[in-house]
């Protein structure tokens, strides 16, 4: 884990990126703020949802699993990965995309986009 911890009110939490999150715990944005894209490398594609990145994961072999209606679920037979996601794609945070980047080697990686 990396980020800023902060202590405010008698509650401690972690701030992973403080140029996204502001430190007061407002959830205001900077105007620094860095957003991060999942790229698929062999086309240079950005995943701009759930329908483009499900298809290139079935494509590498991933099986989609619908056993719990929260998550949107991948599992590749040949391993024991599997990747969980938020059935909102509006959830999909960096962390996220580097769980599907460590899992498909050179095959996707998160880019920063201003």
């Amino acid at each position: 884990m990396s980020g800023v911890w902060v202590f405010k009110n008698g509650v401690v939490r972690l701030v992973e990126n403080p140029t996204v999150e502001s430190l007061d715990g407002s959830g205001r944005q900077t105007s620094t703020t860095r957003r991060k894209v999942l790229v698929h490398t062999p086309t240079n594609e950005v995943m701009t949802s759930y329908a483009v990145l499900e298809q290139k994961l079935l494509e590498l072999g991933w099986e989609r699993y619908y056993d719990d209606p929260d998550l949107f679920q991948f599992h590749k037979p040949s391993t024991i990965h599997l990747i969980s996601l938020p059935r909102d794609f509006i959830r999909f945070r960096s962390m996220h995309m580097f769980d599907i980047v460590v899992k498909n080697r050179k095959k996707f990686e998160v880019r920063d986009v201003m």
